[in-house]
């Protein structure tokens, strides 16, 4: 707004001392009187003391906008300014209700803080537009451009190879085609019967070799197109992977909030292998774990997680787990380890198809066991309630986001969990693709979290699971010597070799691959990992 159209409404507001045939501007307005007055009406109070310090002056309001300036529920004139809550109150909710225990402030002090405030909040939103904005808009373009350019160069690379490439070769093959013309024309213009009969032999086998020529057959069969497709394979692969890139960052600039690159969790979050249970085994880079069915009964297991560096206030790791198995990730102390029902734990727990939250919470118990008997006086026993704080964890169904129809969340293969230490609260994200990923739960803490720690627990027991169940994931066997074979149905493959199933399929290392003999540590499957 200008000063000019302030100025405008200001001389709008007449004095309401003044007859009605002399109304001068009003200059201010007392909010205790609720009239607005001239320069020489408004002498009175600012002269006299007791006026000046109990009746408060504003700019000059026009008629009827004075009544604003009373308390709605005690009627008080408002005095005082809620820094907590920005409002005006009077002297009564300042000292009785709700604000009593804000922070209170004068209009004056009230406008001088919140003023100096804005400007500071100006001058840093101004920096922010000219630079951070600037920044940020050039990184974006940049990234966006060095994406594009490179799969534009690699698009139009494969194309000039495959072109180049079928060019020559049709030109070679066009030759043929050339030649077979010729000869007709030659044998066409020969008038002598002999030679002509001599020459026909020839001119018979380049017309055959033209009509043999099929430009729609590409290349012709050789190592020339081998080599060919093999480099246009591996081209394309790097292609695909640059598109993928950039179509991730598209949609990480336009919806952020659901689409995040899957970074590969730090390397200093790694599974505790003093926290494995029977017939589990954990791989070298402990990131992987395995269990033999063979060795013992997975149920209700806890798998600690930890991290060597902790000090930042954010946290994020991602776990891809088994379908043939119920788990819980998330928080938990140490206490609550061995029993998540009966502790300090907030986690994602899914059994079957199904997922629920976990959160600890407390409530009041009274216990009217205690007795209190007086003998020596005659009294009679009584029972004196005792009333305490219990502990427990609550479990709520989750439901599909924007669904009230009741239809359970999908379970998930991939969970990402971000935890903000500062914010007290714990993300659950279902990761789906490269860069997608959806939200299923955020829950905030209201506990000391700083003393917890990651974990993920596991369940199997297979009698329990459905045959309607959708399969697992691919079986997977590790040999004594570190090396992790694919179950494939028919035998098992590693490094792009595939090994039958037989006494013959045999490791470098010697071992007969996926030898089940009972007792044996090496026959194992992947029920968690840690990406």
């Amino acid at each position: 707004m200008s000063d000019n159209l302030q100025e405008d409404q200001q001389q709008a507001v007449l004095c309401d001392m003044c007859t009605e045939e002399d109304r001068k501007p009003a200059r201010k307005t007392c909010m205790k009187c609720e009239i607005s007055m001239c320069v020489h009406h408004l002498q009175a109070h600012v002269t006299t003391p007791v006026l000046l310090q109990t009746h408060p002056l504003t700019e000059p309001m026009a008629s009827g906008a004075a009544g604003t300036t009373k308390c709605p529920q005690h009627g008080k004139l408002l005095e005082y300014y809620c820094l907590d809550d920005l409002t005006c109150v009077c002297v009564s909710c300042a000292i009785e209700d709700q604000h009593r225990l804000h922070n209170m402030k004068t209009f004056s002090t009230a406008h001088k803080e919140l003023m100096e405030k804005l400007n500071a909040e100006q001058q840093a939103l101004a920096k922010d537009e000219n630079v951070s904005l600037e920044k940020w808009e050039n990184g974006e373009r940049e990234k966006l451009g060095s994406s594009s350019v490179r799969l534009i160069e690699a698009v139009s690379k494969l194309r000039d190879i495959a072109l180049t490439s079928v060019q020559t070769s049709v030109s070679a093959r066009m030759v043929s085609i050339k030649t077979s013309k010729s000869s007709m024309q030659v044998a066409q213009n020969e008038k002598d019967t002999f030679r002509f009969l001599q020459m026909f032999s020839q001119v018979h086998q380049d017309f055959e070799k033209a009509k043999a020529v099929d430009l729609r057959k590409g290349l012709e069969p050789g190592s020339d197109r081998d080599k060919l497709v093999q480099e246009l394979r591996q081209g394309g692969e790097e292609m695909v992977a640059q598109a993928v890139q950039l179509w991730g960052s598209l949609l990480i600039l336009v919806d952020p909030e659901n689409h995040q690159e899957v970074f590969t969790t730090s390397s200093d979050l790694t599974f505790d292998p003093q926290s494995l249970g029977i017939g589990m085994s954990l791989s070298k880079d402990h990131r992987k774990v395995f269990y033999n069915s063979w060795l013992g009964q997975l149920s209700a297991h806890t798998l600690r997680i930890r991290s060597v560096h902790s000090t930042s206030n954010f946290q994020r790791w991602m776990v891809s787990l088994s379908e043939d198995c119920d788990w819980t990730i998330g928080l938990c102390d140490k206490e609550s380890a061995e029993n998540l029902k009966d502790g300090h734990v907030y986690g994602l727990r899914c059994q079957g198809n199904q997922l629920s939250s976990l959160t600890t919470d407390y409530y009041d118990f009274t216990d009217a066991s205690r007795n209190l008997e007086d003998s020596s006086f005659g009294l009679q026993k009584v029972e004196i309630p005792k009333t305490e704080k219990k502990r427990r964890v609550s479990s709520q169904l989750i439901k599909c986001p924007g669904e009230s129809g009741g239809d359970i969340t999908p379970r998930p293969q991939k969970v990402e969990v971000f935890r903000n230490i500062a914010a007290s609260s714990l993300s659950f994200f279902s990761r789906t693709g490269q860069h997608q990923r959806t939200e299923i739960l955020t829950m905030k803490m209201s506990f000391d979290s700083s003393d917890f720690f990651a974990f993920v627990n596991l369940e199997k027991e297979q009698a329990q699971k459905s045959s309607n169940q959708p399969p697992g994931p691919q079986q997977q066997w590790m040999c004594s010597c570190g090396k992790v074979y694919i179950e494939t149905g028919s035998g098992y493959s590693y490094g792009g070799c595939y090994y039958s199933k037989s006494p013959q399929a045999i490791c470098s290392c010697g071992r007969v691959i996926g030898g089940r003999v009972i007792g044996d540590p090496c026959i194992t499957e992947v029920v968690c990992e840690l990406l």
